[in-house]
């Protein structure tokens, strides 16, 4: 009996296939494609473009400003569907492709799923140079898109119809893979997109990928057991994985079973939530003092879902007991290796609820748990210090405004940021309530994410209030995808710190004798030099353009009722506030590893390599 087949090109096909694709995890079933986001132009026009018209009612298309903002939006979306869905995104070819690049890596660096489908140059040579074709003077089959491959978990150029079959397989087994996800490119020359084939009806059926739990072994499991049991001051740091697996509960169950104190990395900020007695905050350069403090006195550091980042071990300098040794409990063994550790490779809620069963009747010592709950009532006092402000009509500090932010949100709020000085501040300071609220993107720290992921977010959470924290510099970066969420009738919140500069690097830049150049929006004059006058620049009359509805605080008091007013709004709002420069926040806790000049002329980067030699001398490899 023959097949039946369905004659389609090959954009109509990738469409059709797509919209019949399905996740499924704990019995919980959803559209892993959920819709597509597409920049229309040569490449991709007639392909996509066309394919989408022909399947609107299957494939749901949404119209991005940038390209790399859109990849932000969908791994936004990915983010808070907890990998279990993403979009796809369409480009031309050229610098619509090439502008894939940082959102791909972004994607990648996270381990979050997004499917790119850039246009490509013919496949079959008919004009050679093309409009926007890089030629390559000895490998004709490099086009731009090569730049994704580096950056890609999977990347396949379709160059006839029928490689699409094998390819889109395994594209969606790498974009549901626990361990293996990230983005995943398929590069379409725009011929091919065009080509009808006879497609195989069994392509189009309705797929599920059931996205695996991985058990524990039973003998890594013993000796990770093992190892907690004769630890006696043990902390757990818990990464992003703790979120992607759906594991707070299992987290909370072994921290109240045991007693043993949770801090967190960046990613995985909330997966306890803060008022909880074991929660210790963050961990690392941007970490909390009673966090830091465990960190470099504990004995065993149990990683659950984390990669160990510079940021999280201080430049390998926090974790100083001579005798420390580490488990790491992460789907992807290329992580539980680190560190020299005990191995637990296994999915992270089911090796946190075996670890607990394993640990029955063990409890952190009760001298220990005091001494970190009581590190941890110290905390709150300096976070309590840091975001109150005790004069309403004065104008507001940095941490200010998160505290008055604080008295706004509610519980399930989604809270997003990615790069300057604000990630420090919020990973010491914010008060996360819900697995979901505390959303930063500090695997890339992607100055421009913000806005962009607001959007994907907001999708995804259509009933959540989004807010997009973001300083000026960021928001220069890509304010563009305003008009989307205009356009989408999206109410994301954009909270718009104007301190006229690039403030965390100006901090830093004088940290390591660089004497803040280049970091603050000055006039420059003659001699090169920059004057003390803020440039005459309205960030907030720019939001009011591109069609969102802006409120301009002055006063701490303004600032607290236009944070109201816009979780009230059912419209695009911006907050725009200018901060009172001086810093609020608590000092760093831990070391971050950035080289000064080992030598030079001017008296600040002397003393800046003096500090940083004493640093650098803490340095430890764990092995």
């Amino acid at each position: 009996m023959s097949t039946p087949t369905h004659r389609l090109t090959t954009a109509q096909a990738l469409v059709r296939f797509l919209a019949a694709q399905y996740t499924e995890r704990d019995g919980v079933r959803q559209r892993l494609i959920a819709g597509t986001w597409g920049i229309f132009g040569h490449g991709n026009v007639a392909g996509i473009g066309q394919a989408l018209v022909e399947h609107a009612h299957v494939m749901p298309y949404h119209q991005g400003r940038n390209e790399q903002a859109m990849v932000h939006a969908a791994v936004g979306y990915a983010r808070q569907r907890g990998r279990l869905s993403t979009q796809a995104v369409t480009t031309s070819i050229g610098p619509g492709a090439t502008n894939l690049v940082t959102g791909a890596a972004l994607a990648t660096i996270n381990r979050l799923p997004v499917l790119l489908l850039p246009g490509d140059y013919f496949a079959a040579h008919p004009a050679d140079p093309l409009l926007q074709q890089l030629e390559h003077p000895v490998e004709a089959d490099v086009s731009v898109n090569d730049t994704l491959r580096p950056v890609s978990r999977y990347f396949d150029r379709i160059t006839r119809p029928e490689a699409l079959i094998a390819s889109a397989l395994n594209a969606m087994r790498v974009l549901t893979d626990p361990a293996e996800t990230g983005a995943v490119t398929l590069a379409l020359p725009q011929d091919v997109q065009a080509e009808a084939y006879d497609w195989p009806g069994e392509f189009f059926a309705e797929r599920v990928w059931r996205v695996r739990r991985p058990a524990p072994d039973p003998a890594e499991l013993a000796a990770a057991a093992d190892a907690i049991r004769s630890a006696s001051r043990p902390l757990i740091v818990a990464g992003g994985g703790v979120h992607h697996s759906a594991a707070e509960d299992a987290l909370r169950s072994l921290a109240d079973a045991t007693g043993i104190p949770v801090a967190s990395t960046q990613a995985g900020k909330g997966s306890l939530r803060y008022d909880h007695p074991a929660d210790v905050g963050g961990i690392g350069h941007t970490g909390t003092a009673v966090a830091d403090h465990l960190a470099r006195t504990a004995d065993l550091v149990v990683g659950v879902g984390t990669r160990h980042t510079d940021f999280t071990t201080a430049s390998g300098t926090l974790f100083r007991n001579p005798g420390v040794g580490f488990v790491n409990l992460n789907i992807t063994a290329f992580d539980a290796h680190k560190l020299a550790a005990t191995t637990l490779v296994c999915d992270a809620r089911a090796g946190l609820t075996a670890l607990t069963e394993a640990l029955a009747g063990h409890r952190a010592d009760a001298a220990y748990e005091a001494e970190y709950r009581a590190g941890k009532e110290r905390w709150e006092r300096v976070v309590e210090a840091a975001l109150r402000a005790d004069d309403d009509s004065a104008v507001p500090t940095q941490t200010q405004v998160l505290g008055a932010l604080d008295t706004v949100v509610g519980d399930e709020d989604v809270v997003i940021n990615a790069a300057g000085s604000l990630p420090g501040d919020l990973h010491k300071l914010w008060r996360a309530r819900s697995p979901r609220q505390y959303h930063l993107e500090y695997g890339y720290s992607c100055m421009g994410y913000e806005i962009p992921a607001a959007v994907g977010v907001q999708q995804a959470a259509p009933d959540t209030p989004v807010w997009a924290l973001v300083g000026d510099g960021t928001y220069l970066m890509m304010p563009t995808e305003i008009v989307t969420a205009v356009q989408e009738g999206l109410p994301v919140n954009v909270v718009l710190v104007q301190n006229h500069g690039y403030a965390s690097i100006g901090g830093l830049s004088e940290s390591v004798g660089a004497e803040r150049f280049g970091t603050a929006y000055r006039h420059r004059v003659a001699d090169g030099s920059f004057t003390g006058a803020p440039l005459p620049v309205d960030l907030a009359a720019n939001a009011g353009s591109l069609g969102m509805d802006v409120l301009r605080a002055k006063t701490v008091g303004e600032l607290r009722e236009a944070l109201r007013t816009a979780r009230a709004s059912d419209r695009p709002t911006c907050v725009y506030v200018e901060t009172d420069p001086a810093p609020t926040a608590p000092p760093a806790e831990a070391w971050w590893d950035v080289p000064v000049a080992e030598v030079a002329g001017r008296e600040p980067a002397v003393l800046a390599r003096e500090r940083y030699d004493r640093e650098a001398a803490r340095r430890r490899r764990h092995l």
